[in-house]
Order: C-alpha cells, then sequence, then structure tokens
C-alpha cells in the first residue's frame, strides 16, 4: 500500500511514536491476561505484535527512525527473532510513497516533474528503504535508477532519535548513558546518509579505487541529472541476496560472488581508510555469472590512522601476544580505563580478545568456509555473553571507540552476509599486518 504523507513537524512524528508507546504498553496487558489463562504461553507472540506495531510506526515515518530498525535488524545477538525478522524489511522493502509526493520533491528540486526530465518514469517505486525509494527511468535509450529521498528526512534526525529512544530502551534494555556515548556517531553518518550529493561524490571515488577487483560491478552516476535529495544512476540487473538464493546458485557462483565482496573490503579498509559501512542485503545485487554489483554509498566510515592501527592491531597474534601492546590498545580504544580496579580491567580485557581471537580466524586462513553455521553462531553467542557482563553492565561509560561502532557493524554485516551466501573465500590474499606488527612492537 502506497503512503500519501509522511508527519513531518515533530510534534506530529512525536504523537506518532506516543501512540506505539500505548501499544507497547497494550501488548504487555494483552500477554500477562492470556498467560493467567495458560501459564505455559511464551512471549513470542508478545515479541511480534510489538515487532508489528514498532515497524509499523517507523515505517510511516521514513528516516532515521526507519534506519534505526534497519540497524537493529542486523543485530541478531541483541534482539528477539520476531523483531530482526520484522526490521529486515526496512532493508528494501517499506511502504512506498504515492505518486504526489514523488512529483513534488522533482519539482522542488529541478523545477521539473520526472516526466518531464526523462523519456519513461515508473511511478511505482521498485524498492522502497529508510531513506529513500528507487523508481525506474529511461532516457537516450538507457535504462536508470532514480533514488529519491523522502521529504523531511534530513530535518528531523536529532529529533527522531531523541524520540526513537525510549522505545529503543524499552526494546532492547539499552541504557541511556550507553546510547549517548554513541549517538553523535550515528547522528553524523545519518546526516551524510541525506546528502545525496556526498553519496554521488564517494559513490565515484570509491567505484573507482574498486574497478579492478574481478566480478565486481558499480553504477554510471549522472550529475547533471542529480542533486542533493535525488540520485540518478545506470540500472544494474541482479538480484537482491534471497532471491538470488531462491535461484539455488552453484557453489562456484557464491564463492565468487563472496570473494569480490570481501575484496571490496578489505581493499578500502586497508588502503583507503573509507568504507562501506552498511553491508546488508539491500545494498548488493547478485548475479547469475557470479558478479556482485554494489549499489548505495550513503554510508561511508573514514577510519582515521590512529584508530586503525590500534583497532585492527587486536587482529595480528603477534600483537595480541605482546602483553604492553595489548595493555596499551585496551586503553587507546577506551575498553579498559585507568579508573577500572585490577580485576574488571583483567575481565574485559579476557572477554574482548576472545571476540577478536574469533572475528580474525578468516585473516588467518588461506581459505575460509563462511558457511560454517557453528563459526557465526560462536561469534553472537560469546557477543551476547560480553554484552550481558556484569562489568560492562554497571559500568558508568560505555566501553569502546565511537569509530568502532561503524567498524563492527560492517565486519558483523559482512561475515553475515557471507555466512548467508555460505561462500569459501580466500582471505588471506593481502598482508596489511606487518607494518601494523611493526607500529606495535616498536613501541614496546
Amino acid at each position: 500500500m502506497e503512503q500519501t504523507s509522511i508527519p513531518s513537524t515533530k510534534v506530529e512524528r512525536a504523537m506518532r511514536l506516543v501512540k506505539t508507546g500505548a501499544q507497547i504498553g497494550g501488548n504487555y496487558i494483552k500477554h500477562y491476561s492470556k498467560k493467567l489463562v495458560d501459564p505455559s504461553k511464551t512471549r513470542d507472540e508478545l515479541h511480534e505484535d510489538n515487532a508489528e506495531d514498532v515497524y509499523n510506526a517507523l515505517s510511516e515515518l521514513k528516516g532515521s527512525a526507519l534506519k534505526v530498525a534497519q540497524m537493529l535488524s542486523m543485530e541478531k545477538n541483541v534482539l528477539p527473532r520476531a523483531y530482526v525478522n520484522k526490521f529486515a524489511l526496512a532493508q528494501y522493502s517499506a511502504p512506498p510513497l504515492s505518486g504526489p509526493l514523488i512529483i513534488q520533491t522533482f519539482v522542488k528540486q529541478f523545477g521539473k516533474t520526472p516526466q518531464q526530465i526523462f523519456d519513461t518514469f515508473k511511478m511505482n517505486s521498485t524498492n522502497a528503504a529508510s531513506i529513500g525509494q528507487v523508481h525506474e527511468a529511461t532516457l537516450n535509450g538507457k535504462k536508470l535508477a532514480v533514488k529519491i529521498q523522502y521529504p523531511g528526512v534530513a530535518e528531523s534526525i536529532k529529533s527522531d532519535l531523541t524520540m526513537v529512544k525510549p522505545i529503543a530502551f524499552r526494546l532492547i534494555g539499552l541504557s541511556e548513558k550507553e546510547f549517548e556515548k554513541y549517538i553523535k556517531e550515528v547522528e553524523n553518518k545519518l546526516i551524510e546518509e541525506t546528502d545525496y550529493t556526498l553519496e554521488l561524490k564517494r559513490s565515484e571515488e570509491i567505484s573507482k579505487l574498486c574497478a579492478h577487483i574481478p566480478n565486481i560491478i558499480f553504477s554510471h552516476y549522472y550529475p547533471e541529472y542529480s542533486s542533493s535529495k535525488v540520485l540518478v544512476m545506470d540500472w544494474l540487473e541482479g538480484k537482491h541476496l534471497d532471491e538470488f538464493l531462491k535461484t539455488n546458485p552453484s557453489q562456484e557462483t557464491r564463492n565468487k560472488i563472496g570473494q569480490a565482496m570481501w575484496d571490496f573490503y578489505d581493499l578500502q579498509v586497508h588502503q583507503h581508510r573509507a568504507v562501506h559501512a552498511d553491508p546488508h542485503p539491500g545494498n548488493f545485487l547478485m548475479f547469475e555469472d557470479g558478479k556482485l554489483g554494489v549499489i548505495d554509498f550513503g554510508c561511508v566510515k573514514e577510519i582515521p590512522e590512529d584508530f586503525y592501527n590500534h583497532y585492527f592491531a587486536l587482529l595480528v597474534p603477534q600483537i595480541v601476544n605482546d602483553i604492553d601492546s595489548v595493555k596499551r590498545i585496551m586503553i587507546q580504544q577506551q575498553i579498559v580505563n585507568n579508573n577500572d580496579d585490577k580485576s574488571t580491567q583483567e575481565k574485559i580485557t579476557d572477554a574482548f580478545l576472545r571476540m577478536t581471537n574469533l572475528l580474525r580466524k578468516p585473516f588467518e586462513e588461506e581459505v575460509f568456509d563462511f558457511g560454517d553455521n557453528a563459526y557465526i553462531d560462536s561469534i553472537y553467542q560469546l557477543g551476547e555473553e560480553v554484552t550481558n557482563m556484569k562489568e560492562l553492565r554497571e559500568s558508568k561509560e560505555g566501553r569502546g571507540s565511537q569509530h568502532a561502532l561503524y567498524i563492527n557493524r560492517t565486519y558483523f554485516g559482512l561475515y553475515s552476509i557471507l555466512n548467508v551466501l555460505q561462500a569459501q573465500v580466500k582471505t588471506g590474499i593481502r598482508d596489511w599486518k606487518a607494518p601494523l606488527i611493526k607500529f606495535h612492537l616498536n613501541k614496546s
């Protein structure tokens, strides 16, 4: 069903979330009433009802509110399955905007309707996600993808994040203290995502940098038909991950796509120091011949050099085995601090080292099988264990650099997609470890 309007004022958006909060409260009352009659009743139905109500509200609001749902859909070790499944729809199938709102955006941006700019323009969107939706168009014999930003998205980010926080606290038990530490990083990234001029620049930069990677495809972009709210590029015909897997691709094809994805991220992180930090299935297209299309560069995380030198050092065995280096890294990355007692420092350090030991496994093998479900499950299980540690839950401050927020998200997203793809990937191609070993061991 098309959406004919978006709540745009702070009051309208706040009222929609207040209504959702009341619905969640009603769902709890309904759940406990049923449990009085049937004590064996589980919380599954409650989660389903809450997920439905929250997703409907965030879908109606669009923008950063829906983006939060998209991000949460990747947190399998935090949210109940009902939320993960429902919020995953935010990746590429949110309710689309109606025709009049689309035309209104074009007239404001270009002084023309889309029909006056393109030879053909399909008013029904192909994909609708959190920040905008995509339409098919043609011009001079070329098939184009036209991404249109939802009205009012950029202007509502700060107030949306403020309003979504109480729902986040209620759903996942997130403390305001922990949330506040990273909220500025999220806010800055969301503001960047609403600037399609910046996305166009980054799309062209990263596409050029990675053009030589085998089996990867990028769209050509058209600055002359783009603006801060509209982005035009060549149309790519591939399939999203779930659709692609229904074609029952061969292991060879899965491996080729997985290799292209791994090489794409490896090059950006270790050479470019800026990375496509939104690796969810809606941002990739897969082809029967084993090629991978990348279609969205709205979220790019620039990696500060000092952060890089310390964060990735924990993936190098020679550095992790050096006690002085580990202590220095733990403090620099804000994982432990000088106010922690010795026991707390040791427990937190041990937990983070166990996590990095798991995460670095692919880097230690020439070929790694991401189809190993037990490996991926062990990451989520340890993540849940670390999240529930008393030393972290009772800490007066969040742990970890704000820069780690999107880098962690990038790697968890990458590993998850490669796992669903069941890809076997050559992960030991480039040696980026030597400079890090020299950097840290010279300091010890």
